[in-house]
């Protein structure tokens, strides 16, 4: 069965996005099923992966713009 993969092709492992890992609020550790308390970076190979547990990176913020920019001057 084929996998589908959400926010590219090459996603390193990481527990802060494994299946088997939940977040613990005051420590910004990860409790893991198989290996106990780790660091959101920590990998290994129990490794599954969750899109719905991976953080979009914040928008971007919109230049802003002046009347003047959307005028046009003859000379």
């Amino acid at each position: 069965m084929a996998t589908v993969q959400l926010f590219g092709k090459k996603i390193p492992p990481a527990c802060k996005y494994c299946s088997f890992g939940a977040p613990i609020p005051l420590s910004g550790q990860v409790l893991c099923l198989k290996k106990g308390i780790v660091s959101p970076d920590h990998k290994c190979l129990f490794f599954l992966y969750d899109p719905l547990r991976r953080v979009p990176a914040p928008p971007q913020t919109l230049p802003t713009f002046e009347p003047d920019d959307f005028s046009i001057t003859l000379k």
